[in-house]
């Protein structure tokens, strides 16, 4: 049977931590491309050499040539330019958008069985972008958004506490960005409910800083954004797939009339196996859940108008 493949479309930070992630877990053999010349090869080769130290028997190659993606069961796509300081996610929408229909349509002439993995940003958009690109079916295209969010929200969760990020769960619904929804009415601290832990204060404090979460790394850095978070993420979303694990994950699915959207990608709990995307999850919401789930869909919606404004 063999090793499983996974494909890199991007070998920037995010995609090369991927891949150190992937391999760290031993998932699979690892090929990062990248238009750079050279800097897939030299990103793979120096992960390659560290395998004698971590003992992961996982091959890592890196070519700008699409054809060695050849027979990919996964393909992560990470390509596009990255944030900087004041930048909005929907600020990239245009170039990344071109970078991500591209990248996809190359992908796919090779890797035409493969689960697509999307955490190009704006991400809920980009979804729709390699969707279009692809032309495979919805449940085979999906991003990773969710995981990231929701794993910030733990951490912080934790940290106020002062407990292990082991014993929080939390997850978080709705568009990547600024209008995401934290739910905190699903948010545990050693199976018992946040709100019964923390002032309300505190969790709007909370609430906040993940929706703020990936402009915070982006302003501390000064040059890119933050990328070992959203490859470990990523990871656990290629691990769902090729293990077949069935995880429930809030996922950047395509939605057609759940949670009342259509034609849109959003983000929402969803089993991942190794058909993709299983089955969306529908959990009843409060008024004010909904209310903030509707804002989250329209901000999507605009960037999404934006985009095909400039088509």
């Amino acid at each position: 049977m063999g090793r499983k493949k996974i494909a890199i479309i991007g070998a920037g930070n995010v995609g090369a931590t991927t891949a150190h992630w992937l391999v760290s877990k031993e998932l699979g053999d690892v090929v990062l491309i990248d238009v750079e010349e050279g800097m897939p090869g030299g990103k793979a080769l120096d992960l390659l050499e560290a395998s004698p130290v971590e003992g992961f028997d996982c091959m890592v190659t890196g070519s700008n040539d699409y054809r060695e993606i050849d027979g990919a069961d996964v393909v992560v796509v990470t390509a596009g330019i990255a944030r900087k300081p004041g930048m909005s996610r929907d600020d990239l929408v245009k170039t990344n958008a071109k970078i991500v229909e591209n990248v996809t349509r190359e992908a796919v002439k090779y890797a035409p069985d493969a689960i697509f993995i999307i955490v190009s940003n704006p991400l809920d958009v980009m979804c729709n972008v390699a969707l279009e690109a692809s032309g495979l079916p919805k449940n085979r295209v999906f991003g990773q958004s969710g995981v990231l969010d929701s794993a910030r929200f733990r951490t912080f969760i934790a940290m106020e506490l002062g407990v292990s990020v082991e014993d929080v769960s939390a997850f978080v619904l709705g568009g990547h960005g600024d209008d995401m929804v934290p739910l905190v009415r699903f948010s545990y601290a050693g199976n018992i409910p946040i709100e019964m832990l923390m002032s309300r204060e505190q969790i709007d404090r909370i609430v906040e800083r993940t929706r703020k979460g990936g402009a915070e790394i982006v302003n501390l850095l000064k040059k890119g954004s933050a990328y070992f978070a959203p490859a470990a993420s990523t990871a656990k979303m290629v691990e769902a797939v090729l293990k077949d694990k069935k995880r429930i994950m809030p996922t950047a699915v395509y939605l057609e009339g759940e949670y009342g959207i259509s034609g849109l990608y959003f983000g929402v709990p969803a089993i991942i196996g190794e058909n993709g995307v299983e089955k969306v999850i529908e959990i009843p919401l409060t008024s004010d859940e909904q209310i903030a789930l509707e804002k989250s869909s329209r901000a999507v919606e605009k960037t999404l108008k934006v985009l095909k404004s400039s088509v």
